[in-house]
């Protein structure tokens, strides 16, 4: 049975409802998202089942949402690898150390890929190494981080394919168990999605 909104309040209260919509409908929000899978992500070792216990992000692996502006912005530290999300927070827990590790080579070539569900107008894509004399036994902090990235790829507003890869150089000088921080700026929204990499040199 239809219900009657009585007169011009009715009218007006289903106004503001209809507004109050659109204004969610149109929130600036990423339509895009996705991971990096070389280097495995955590994210995607919890996809994968390689790592236990992950909560949520087994699901979702290509959620690892927050503000852009890295490192002035963004994630706090200590929840760096999770972009912030409480419900992510299995991505920030160091696991004493013991996360699975991609074998890789200082200096050399790599090719950075990164998976998508669904693309989005990009500015860039910035990649981070963990200091030498990093702890691994504890959460990621912009001060475990080299200032500068080693590898940055503007985009200018492009979309990325829905599989892509960077191509570039490992830093030099680097030996042991580190972590690569990639960071992809979508261009069109406050966002910027994060996936941490656990690697040995």
């Amino acid at each position: 049975m239809p219900v009657r909104l009585p007169g011009r309040a009715g009218a007006a209260t289903l106004g503001l409802g209809v507004i109050a919509g659109l204004a969610l409908l149109t929130a600036p929000t990423a339509s895009g998202h996705g991971y990096t899978d070389t280097p495995i992500s955590r994210q995607k070792l919890c996809a994968n089942k390689t790592v236990s216990d992950c909560g949520p992000i087994q699901w979702e692996p290509q959620s690892v949402e927050g503000y852009k502006g890295f490192p002035a912005a963004g994630p706090a530290d200590g929840q760096i690898c999770s972009g912030g999300h409480s419900e992510f927070a299995q991505l920030d827990d160091p696991r004493g150390g013991a996360w699975p590790t991609t074998k890789v080579t200082s200096g050399q070539s790599y090719g950075f890929r990164w998976q998508f569900t669904a693309n989005h107008s990009t500015t860039d894509f910035k990649y981070y190494v963990t200091k030498n004399g990093w702890d691994p036994t504890k959460p990621l902090t912009r001060a475990s981080l080299e200032s500068q990235p080693f590898l940055t790829v503007a985009y200018n507003g492009a979309r990325p394919a829905m599989t892509t890869v960077h191509q570039g150089t490992m830093p030099s000088g680097k030996t042991g168990r580190h972590m690569i921080l990639a960071v992809w700026t979508v261009n069109d929204t406050p966002m910027a999605f994060y996936s941490c990499s656990d690697v040995q040199f």
